[in-house]
């Protein structure tokens, strides 16, 4: 759990949810219980000084459903919204100021993504989700958390997954599946690790921003990702370096 007293290694982070993890043990949509938990942690991760910009997913609603996309243009399949409006709506109930920043107009509902103005609601102390991709189709969100981690100067990207990091094989398939405490860009690439697409994966490298892949299943594995406390999760890297 964190408090103002805990020690935070990063002082601005970008959260990667996946639209699965608001699922929680359903076949599709949101799980309230699970958006309630999420907004906790990231309340007390805010009031422990911790600067939260966060990018959501749309697998819960677009593969949740069989053949929700059969059919339909990629073009329209990359955008995703409700999901941010979802959790931004739990944040407030817990006292967060929040802002939602779509990269497509519908400004109803959301504010346009504009770099300064996210930057600016950071300094505040707000927490900024993201939504609607990069703006532009053939484009996932994974991408779009890379692209916008760098506009906003994040110092990490927080990949939640439900499971505890990088596997050199699936673990559920392949019991000697180890798993990586350290991993680099290129190591990730070469091997197909699924940690992030390969573009998201690029641009973490060409920029040198660091990826922390964690479970988020388990309560208060945000904070332990943020606090970088020890052997937790996988770092990606410019080099398979340790965690100190």
């Amino acid at each position: 759990m964190a408090d103002s007293n805990s020690k935070s290694r990063y002082r601005r982070v970008l959260l990667k949810l996946s639209g699965e993890a608001l699922m929680g043990d359903g076949k599709y949509g949101i799980n309230s219980a699970v958006l309630t938990r999420l907004s906790t942690e990231v309340r007390e991760i805010v009031a422990a000084g911790v600067q939260v910009a966060i990018v959501i997913g749309g697998g819960n609603i677009f593969r949740g459903v069989a053949g929700s996309t059969e059919g339909m243009d990629r073009a329209s399949a990359d955008y995703t919204v409700i999901n941010a409006l979802a959790l931004q709506d739990a944040l407030e109930k817990q006292g967060v100021y929040t802002r939602v920043q779509t990269a497509i107009k519908m400004e109803q509902i959301a504010e346009p993504y504009i770099r300064r103005r996210a930057v600016r609601h950071l300094e505040k102390g707000r927490v900024v989700i993201f939504a609607a991709g990069t703006g532009n189709p053939y484009f996932t969100t994974d991408t779009a958390a890379s692209l916008r981690a760098m506009e906003i100067n994040a110092e990490v990207i927080l990949k939640a997954t439900k499971v505890d990091g990088v596997y050199s094989a699936d673990p559920k398939i392949d019991p000697s599946a180890r798993r990586y405490k350290t991993l680099t860009y290129m190591h990730a690439l070469q091997e197909n690790l699924n940690v992030m697409d390969s573009t998201a994966i690029s641009l973490c490298k060409d920029n040198n921003l660091p990826i922390i892949v964690f479970d988020l299943t388990a309560k208060g594995n945000i904070w332990r990702a943020i606090q970088g406390a020890g052997d937790f999760g996988t770092l990606v890297g410019a080099a398979e370096t340790a965690w100190a």
